[in-house]
């Protein structure tokens, strides 16, 4: 919405407030010369920044100070109160600042700051990487190399990436994009001058295939070589392709890339029936986006329940619910055995007609590049706390890395977008002599309609789940727990405890 068209709200903010107006650690919105402005309190000290976050506009008021810094209540970004600059994944813009003078036992708010580059953090050891070589052009990738250049990097930056399109909002693509919600130009991360200002070389669809770690290059699969210094893998997942007969067919879709995306939404123009394989987030997600365009959608899964693996019986049952108030017909405990046409044959024997089909029956680490290169792999590509590979130098992040949790005391993978952002800006610091752990606790959101859950923490098995609130009325947190440990937690609208359980686990405090 362009700012002149938005109703301001709070307090005048250069006419100052009372100091007693906002007590120790907490936040009140206001505005200063068209800006919504937050200010929030630390002590003595009071901070004015811009109100929304610069991810997707959540409202910081509803967030959570923790010592000098704001997380965004919607998906746990984290902003340095002091200098406005994004601390973590899946914001990278800054916050706006203001100058803030305290007369008389006012506030008054003064002028925006002008912005300056960030000044890089110190500690790091080592010889500083001449050439630094990115293979991924997904979340890891896109968050390593940005955060280089924001560390003010100044070698060489080269990206490697078989996608056709630069990197890409990726969960947007199965959410509000698909749906028409979006527009075109929210898709990409950064627009494509982004990458030549920055000095970052981006090679899209091109392919590497193998690292010579004598040489210290990257093969490529046209027989080129780039060599580096230092090396993240980033190469992401791929998703699982179905193997029956009719798999093939032109209006049968998978979902990873904006190509992918687009091809559905055309198809989506002229169809009246979907039928989605697989009860997934992604499916699901898909579902609720082709329910908005007026598509009607069947979904076929092999499970009893939608998502009962990752988030639980009760939280399934609700999820099923939700999507059947919205016209969505689940065909569950089945699968496709045949395509033929416009006609699915079910493992049952029954047969569903569609416009089109869209598999979203989950995905796999693409760890070629990895054991081709002798790298040690386990369920995917074993780093360590540092995110560093069993070859020195060579680091992993992203859907392929599997890392030694601090929270849960495994080794885990996970598959989520901010979980992948933020390996790659670790990875980034790492990269450049930094000893910094990756330490953060896992983070996912997903959309069903008008109906968000976050989910913090990882939690692959449990012996039980403490609800609080009610599901059904959308208003709660479940407690994932095993052995009286909370391992993870999911919500409905309660942002600030999602918050709360976040930094409890980062604490490793019970809850």
């Amino acid at each position: 919405m362009a700012e002149g068209h938005t109703k301001l709200i709070g307090l005048d903010l250069t006419l100052g407030i009372a100091f007693s107006d906002i007590p120790d650690g907490g936040k009140l919105v206001g505005h200063w010369g068209g800006e919504q402005v937050l200010l929030v309190r630390r002590g003595a000290e009071v901070f004015a920044v811009s109100a929304t976050c610069t991810h997707y506009g959540g409202p910081l008021v509803d967030g959570l100070v923790v010592e000098d810094t704001v997380r965004c209540p919607w998906h746990h970004a984290c902003f340095d109160l002091r200098t406005g600059e994004a601390l973590c994944a899946p914001a990278f813009n800054p916050l706006a600042c203001w100058a803030v003078e305290q007369r008389d036992g006012r506030i008054f708010v003064g002028e925006k700051f002008k912005r300056t580059a960030p000044k890089p953090r110190s500690g790091g050891s080592g010889q500083i990487p001449k050439k630094i070589v990115i293979v991924g052009g997904g979340a890891a990738g896109f968050a390593a190399a940005e955060t280089l250049r924001r560390e003010q990097y100044q070698g060489s930056i080269v990206m490697i990436s078989d996608d056709q399109a630069p990197p890409v909002d990726r969960p947007n693509l199965s959410k509000d994009y698909l749906a028409g919600k979006a527009p075109e130009d929210w898709i990409p991360l950064r627009g494509e001058n982004f990458y030549s200002k920055n000095n970052i070389d981006l090679r899209l669809d091109t392919k590497a295939v193998d690292i010579d770690l004598l040489s210290r290059e990257v093969v490529l699969a046209d027989e080129g070589r780039i060599p580096y210094h230092r090396l993240l893998v980033a190469t992401g997942a791929e998703p699982v392709r179905l193997t029956i007969p009719g798999a093939d067919l032109p209006f049968v879709h998978t979902l990873r890339s904006f190509a992918d995306c687009n091809a559905i939404i055309e198809q989506a123009v002229t169809a009246g029936r979907a039928l989605v394989l697989g009860a997934s987030f992604i499916g699901l997600e898909v579902a609720a986006a082709l329910r908005a365009r007026g598509i009607e959608v069947h979904v076929v899964a092999p499970e009893k329940r939608p998502m009962e693996r990752v988030l639980g019986p009760q939280m399934g049952d609700f999820i099923r619910a939700l999507h059947e108030e919205h016209g969505v017909v689940f065909h569950l405990e089945e699968t496709a055995s045949c395509i033929d046409g416009g006609k699915v044959k079910l493992s049952s024997g029954a047969t569903l007609a569609a416009d089109f089909v869209v598999v979203g029956i989950g995905v796999r680490p693409r760890i070629r590049l990895a054991e081709t290169a002798g790298l040690v792999v386990d369920h995917g590509v074993v780093v360590d706390a540092f995110l560093e590979t069993s070859e020195p130098g060579i680091f992993a992040a992203g859907d392929i890395a599997r890392w030694p949790d601090p929270h849960s005391g495994e080794n885990i993978r996970v598959e989520h977008w901010v979980v992948a952002e933020r390996q790659g800006q670790t990875a980034a610091l790492n990269m450049l002599g930094h000893r910094e752990k990756f330490v953060t606790v896992p983070f996912f959101w997903s959309q069903h309609y008008d109906v968000p859950i976050n989910y913090v923490g990882h939690a692959e098995r449990w012996d039980e789940i403490v609800v609080d609130g009610d599901i059904v009325a959308k208003d709660c947190l479940l407690r994932f727990r095993r052995e009286g440990r909370t391992l993870a937690a999911a919500s409905i609208f309660r942002d600030i405890e999602s918050l709360e359980a976040e930094l409890a686990m980062e604490r490793s405090t019970s809850i």
